[in-house]
């Protein structure tokens, strides 16, 4: 599916002599500001302040040693959920394997699918002003896009779309992905079957969710069985929440954890209860030594690598020039059983 491009014409760069002259002082008083340096009023410092903001401007942190003649600065943004998190690490390595076989510096940034952070990260990025962005977003419409666009700069987005026409985006085929685990359970014979997902603002926990209640739907299992937890957005939320279904009074005889750290937390839970080996458990996302757990751990797994991959390949030929429509590249997922998602209901 493609949607037509906004055009990239880039805006030029304000200038800290641009800055100067409109707030009515010299250079120096603008590098003093910026750098947030003493012996400057309060009134000139804001006078200063409203000239940045009315020029977008934005302090030039690279070396004068590394600007190229063309104007690139041989760099790239990469913005990811958390570095710490396998799936967003393996993003990381393979663009920035690829970006290296470009010549091609990478700074990491991590989200924690917090917008505020988000735009923060994007700021920073800007001052060093890199060539093109590699973003995953916590927002549905994310406020920097008409900067990027009239900077002309580039972005492809991974993992998460963003609501916004013109965009170029690589994700998982998140919804088809879950429909798939669930089914599964589904064949082995689980009917309550419980969701453990993270905060549905995010439209990778949305997806995941649609695709549970459309196996669901598909098994005739009404929407009122269903079993769902979200909000989990870390290992111990998972695992207080799985300890909470597996106390009740009834109990699901199976689970599907929507993100990898919330299957790490449902294991903890399963291992506490002693009952790893009689409620099945499938997950969205692979773990690092899943096949080695006894049982082994049934997932959906993503491609990462694939998806830093494209994502990388887009941006490259972006800024090489490509006026190609932008693009949603859906990526499969593939489930892997294990055992855990093979266990039978218990009569």
């Amino acid at each position: 599916m493609s949607a037509p491009r906004s055009g990239r014409e880039a805006r030029p760069r304000a200038t800290m002599k641009q800055v100067a002259a409109l707030a009515g002082v010299g250079i120096k008083t603008v590098s003093r500001v910026i750098n947030e340096e003493p012996n400057v009023s309060a009134a000139t410092a804001a006078r200063v302040w409203d000239a940045i903001s009315a020029l977008d401007y934005q302090p030039d942190l690279q070396a004068g040693s590394l600007r190229r003649a063309d104007g690139r600065t041989r760099t790239l943004g990469l913005l990811v959920g958390s570095v710490d998190n396998p799936f967003a690490g393996a993003i990381h390595r393979v663009i920035e394997d690829l970006a290296a076989e470009q010549g091609v510096a990478v700074f990491a940034s991590s989200l924690d699918d917090d917008p505020a952070r988000e735009s923060s990260a994007i700021r920073a990025f800007l001052q060093r002003r890199v060539d093109g962005l590699i973003l995953t977003t916590a927002s549905h419409r994310p406020d920097y896009l008409p900067q990027l666009r009239q900077r002309g700069i580039p972005a492809v987005f991974v993992d998460r779309e963003p609501q916004a026409d013109g965009v170029d985006t690589v994700a998982s085929d998140n919804r088809a992905g879950s429909q798939a685990g669930v089914a599964h359970l589904i064949a082995g014979g689980h009917r309550r079957i419980a969701l453990l997902t993270d905060r549905l603002d995010l439209i990778t926990a949305t997806d995941r969710r649609d695709g549970y209640l459309d196996a669901l739907s598909a098994a005739g299992i009404p929407r009122a069985d269903a079993l769902m937890i979200s909000d989990l957005h870390d290992v111990d939320a998972a695992r207080a929440a799985t300890a909470r279904l597996l106390s009740a009074d009834e109990p699901p005889t199976a689970i599907f954890s929507a993100q990898n750290l919330v299957t790490i937390g449902a294991l903890h839970a399963l291992r506490d209860a002693n009952r790893s080996r009689s409620v099945a458990l499938v997950g969205f996302d692979d773990l690092p030594l899943a096949d080695l757990l006894e049982p082994g751990v049934t997932v959906v797994a993503q491609d990462p690598h694939e998806i830093g991959r494209l994502a990388a390949e887009r941006l490259f030929a972006l800024l090489a020039g490509s006026d190609a429509p932008a693009s949603r590249i859906v990526v499969p997922t593939m489930l892997i059983p294990r055992g855990s998602g093979e266990i039978a209901p218990e009569i």
